[in-house]
């Protein structure tokens, strides 16, 4: 027969036939006249306690680990941690912010490597395929049919947000066959600028370019306005989602106009998804690289400083190198990176986050690390870090460089060292009077619109950190220089480890930029893809291709 201990071997003895007791403990034995009188009543329990556990031998594995704890605990609050190994760890390679003691380090190599040979002569080497591109954007020969009513949009951001609400407003108008209102430009707290349409592009122009596919007003008919007590806040407004599909706008908007004969849309920029049929994108590329033109200010300006840079590098054929540099203070402040400023720039990062975005950096849970951004490519790169990556790409002392940017953050020290590296780089302050500049200085959009045009025609366009206008200026060379965007694209992440390296030489660092230019040659030609912007990948749906050799015959 098999006894009940085999039948459940986790239960504890029930009985004492089952399992032989323990033998008496020699204290447990004593009589009660033995025990000292002076113990308390705790002692007691104590005794009480233990001597169940002892006879009890397989339950003091239940208590042994809290008895483990609490001895544990009570030596926590017993012990000093302060007299415990610190550990520093160190930073992860590229995560902090080491280009000075780079530049230092490698500044006699540098001065003593000008090549009388300028990389800016021989810099791209690439062409596609044998094939050439061409622009080919075709305007309508024929009569509109009648309008099926008024579309307004607001368009939000800066010049080139501005930019893509207008070429997506024109294609949305032109697909549902409506009249589009001349866009109005929302006043933003960052950019500060109340320009108006035709403050920043040729308004006549845009009208009578697109008279054939696309009808264009300036206001909305008295008649209509009346229904709405001429307020257009009163007129009903679509809260189109992010990259909206052509068929929302069919089944969703076009009732909608029909039914009203005026609508609005706002905000508009990125409301219409790149991945279009191509009758819409042939709208978008009329748009965007024909019927837009700077207004004539802006564009006799610019195309002054432009002839000016060109006589400036006569020794190279008129060739000059533009860089987007994103060092301004708000640039600084928005990607939360830390660079040599020490205790100042920190003060005046946090100042420049409340300033600009308020709260949006100090909420609850809201977590800041430099090092994953710096690690990640989010940083953008400073002056500094632009020379170095020019001068290793080949670039000799005298190139002529012209820096499209905003006031840069702590320009005094900061732009010393790219000077010192380019002594000719070229700024619109520098190349045009405090009189010529005058009509521009107060907006910052019409200021965007002068390195715009400058950096469109140089040789060489440098972007240092991504954005609207280094997106639409690959577009827009492209569509200009036969396909190829001619624009060098640090590849920040690499650069971050490389910047970190305290044994980094010249020779390796130059080899590095040697094979980043050449990438950037490489991906000068890029065909658009289903869900690329139509504005920085204009082949095939704005341009044509043709074989070289039947362009030559």
């Amino acid at each position: 027969m098999i006894s009940q201990v085999e039948r459940d071997p986790s239960r504890l003895p029930v009985s004492s036939h089952s399992s032989p007791s323990p033998p008496p403990s020699p204290t447990l034995s004593r009589s009660k006249s033995s025990v000292p009188p002076s113990r308390t009543f705790t002692h007691r329990i104590s005794w009480i306690v233990l001597s169940i556990l002892i006879r009890r031998r397989q339950g003091i594995l239940l208590f042994a680990p809290l008895i483990y704890i609490s001895c544990m605990l009570f030596r926590m609050r017993t012990a000093s941690f302060d007299a415990g190994p610190i550990i520093h760890r160190r930073p992860a390679p590229g995560s902090v912010y080491r280009s000075p003691q780079v530049y230092a380090k490698l500044r006699a190599q540098i001065d003593a490597d000008n090549a009388t040979a300028d990389a800016i002569s021989t810099i791209w080497k690439r062409s596609y395929k044998g094939v050439e591109w061409k622009p080919c954007v075709n305007k309508s020969n024929g009569v509109l049919p009648e309008s099926n009513g008024f579309i307004f949009i607001e368009a939000n951001g800066g010049l080139n947000q501005q930019r893509t609400s207008i070429c997506n407003a024109v294609a949305v108008a032109g697909y549902l066959n409506a009249t589009l209102v001349i866009p109005n430009f929302h006043y933003h707290s960052i950019w500060k600028d109340p320009s108006k349409f035709g403050d920043i592009y040729d308004e006549e122009y845009f009208v009578s370019t697109l008279a054939n596919d696309v009808r264009v007003v300036d206001t909305v008919p008295e008649y209509l306005m009346e229904r709405f007590g001429f307020n257009l806040t009163n007129v009903y407004n679509f809260r189109v989602k992010a990259w909206a599909p052509t068929s929302y706008y069919r089944d969703s908007v076009l009732p909608k106009l029909l039914e009203e004969k005026v609508i609005r849309i706002s905000p508009f920029a990125n409301r219409l998804s790149f991945d279009a049929p191509r009758a819409i994108q042939r709208f978008r590329c009329l748009a965007n690289n024909v019927a837009l033109r700077f207004a004539k200010p802006i564009l006799t300006q610019g195309e002054t400083l432009v002839k000016k840079m060109k006589k400036l590098s006569a020794n190279n054929t008129g060739k000059y190198v533009s860089v987007h540099l994103r060092f301004e203070e708000d640039m600084v402040a928005f990607s939360c990176c830390v660079f040599d400023g020490g205790n100042q720039e920190k003060q005046d990062m946090i100042a420049a986050r409340e300033r600009g975005w308020k709260g949006k950096f100090t909420k609850p849970g809201r977590v800041i690390r430099p090092g994953a951004n710096r690690l990640n490519g989010k940083c953008p790169l400073t002056p500094l870090e632009v020379g170095l990556i020019l001068r290793g790409m080949g670039f000799n002392k005298s190139t002529y460089i012209y820096l499209a940017s905003g006031p840069i953050y702590g320009a005094n020290r900061t732009m010393a060292p790219l000077l010192e590296m380019f002594p000719n780089l070229q700024t619109k302050e520098m190349l045009a009077s405090e009189e010529e500049l005058a009509p521009f200085k107060s907006f910052s959009s019409r200021m965007a619109a002068l390195d715009y045009t400058v950096c469109l025609h140089s040789e060489v366009f440098v972007t240092t950190q991504g954005g609207n206008f280094p997106h639409f200026l690959m577009g827009h060379r492209r569509y200009l220089f036969g396909g190829h965007s001619k624009t060098i694209r640090p590849d920040k992440r690499k650069l971050a480890v490389l910047f970190d390296n305290p044994k980094l030489g010249w020779r390796s660092f130059k080899h590095q930029m040697l094979n980043m230019r050449s990438h950037s040659d490489s991906k000068g030609f890029e065909l658009k893809r289903s869900s690329d912007s139509i504005y920085i990948f204009p082949c095939p749906d704005c341009m044509c291709r043709r074989n070289k050799t039947t362009a030559t015959t």
